[in-house]
């Protein structure tokens, strides 16, 4: 492994933590019902799951997972019916259009618990992100690359995503007093609801 190599994926891996995806939307949800605890939460459960995902590639598991069609299409599904569930409730909230005043800024346990939990389950069920450990870091690494040094450019890349998603949470939660009146957060919880149908729908259609 030399420096230039790892800081090459570095900014690689960046660049796509910078990309909006299911684990963005879930982020944004979670700070806007329940606050800045519970958006961070979520964020850490984001990255639980990367680190999770990364371990299990360096491991080797991985690939175990990706290569058995049956395994794999049930963790698909399960994440697909994932997406589907979290866009549902948050058209639904849409359409009520009816929110409790905006948290306190102490959240309550439960919520940091909803919102790990929330962050976990959207992470670990996304087969891509198995695959995209199986097909990057080879790439930057080779074939022969050790397992200690397979799992530190992982973690790596669990580091960078969890960064962006605090940073992510804090904005919210500065600009939360705008975002939590009523159409704003109506407009909101409506594009995260189709954003996390349309993820759920394309995760379903790319293996149709």
């Amino acid at each position: 492994m030399s420096w230039g190599g790892y800081g090459t994926f570095v900014l690689f891996a960046a660049v796509l933590v910078l990309v909006p995806g299911p684990d963005f939307a879930v982020v944004v949800t979670n700070t806007l019902s329940g606050g800045r605890r519970r958006g961070a939460w979520c964020a850490v459960g984001v990255t639980a799951s990367n680190v999770v995902q990364g371990v299990a590639a360096a491991a080797g598991l991985a690939a175990l997972v990706v290569r058995v069609e049956p395994l794999f299409e049930a963790i698909r599904w399960v994440g697909i019916a994932y997406l589907a569930w979290l866009g549902v409730q948050s058209l639904r909230s849409a359409v009520r259009g009816s929110y409790p005043a905006p948290a306190p800024a102490v959240a309550q346990p439960g919520q940091a618990l909803a919102g790990f939990r929330q962050g976990f389950l959207s992470n670990i069920t996304n087969p891509k992100v198995l695959a995209f450990y199986l097909a990057v870091l080879p790439q930057f690494l080779g074939p022969e690359a050790a397992v200690p040094v397979l799992a530190a450019f992982a973690l790596t890349h669990a580091v960078l995503g969890l960064g962006y998603l605090l940073a992510l949470v804090a904005g919210l939660d500065r600009a939360r007093a705008v975002l939590s009146r009523r159409p704003v957060r109506r407009a909101l919880d409506g594009l995260t609801g189709c954003a996390l149908l349309g993820f759920g729908a394309r995760l379903a259609a790319e293996r149709a």
